[in-house]
């Protein structure tokens, strides 16, 4: 891919962590991220996390970068909550429902719920994403995320102009 976007929405900044660290080790790549226009503080915010992924809820967001259609690829970097979809992240991709260019995913979880937020992700962007992947907060927080990432950029890369799914599994072995 020769205009690679990363959109992040990071809640805690683990997954602005895991876009940095992505853009750092793919030349040329950009990134750009999600905000909520209400932010979320303290108990009342981790409830309402909650709640949006259980009632698949769409919580104002503002988003401050780059047209997605002025790319070839678009990496979407976004927590799980409560095993789905973080909310924020599901406002924006349903904002421009099939305008996508290729979709590539990038979860990070506590412990599982990647397969629910990719088979929603591909819901609201009309098609199955490109290639996915998924990580773990305590894989952020160790750092051995890294390899398994930049194998991930590697295919991002290579997967020029690929309208198919390369690899609909993840590459994450504590994704499952």
């Amino acid at each position: 891919m020769s205009k690679v976007l990363v959109i992040v929405y990071s809640y805690t900044g683990t997954c602005r962590r895991v876009g940095q660290l992505l853009c750092g080790q793919q030349q040329g790549w950009r990134m750009a991220e999600i905000v909520e226009t209400r932010p979320r503080r303290g108990a009342m915010g981790t409830l309402r996390c909650v709640l949006d992924s259980m009632f698949r809820r769409h919580p104002a967001i503002h988003y401050d970068g780059p047209a997605p259609d002025d790319f070839d690829a678009l990496v979407v970097i976004s927590p799980i909550w409560a095993q789905q979809l973080a909310g924020p992240m599901r406002s924006f991709l349903a904002s421009r429902r099939n305008r996508w260019p290729n979709v590539f995913v990038v979860s990070v979880m506590g412990g599982k719920g990647a397969p629910n937020a990719l088979a929603e992700i591909a819901e609201l962007v009309g098609r199955v994403p490109v290639l996915s992947t998924a990580i773990t907060q305590r894989e952020v927080d160790d750092g051995s995320c890294a390899g398994p990432l930049e194998v991930f950029g590697t295919a991002v890369s290579n997967a020029s102009g690929s309208q198919g799914v390369v690899r609909p599994v993840t590459l994450s072995p504590q994704a499952v």
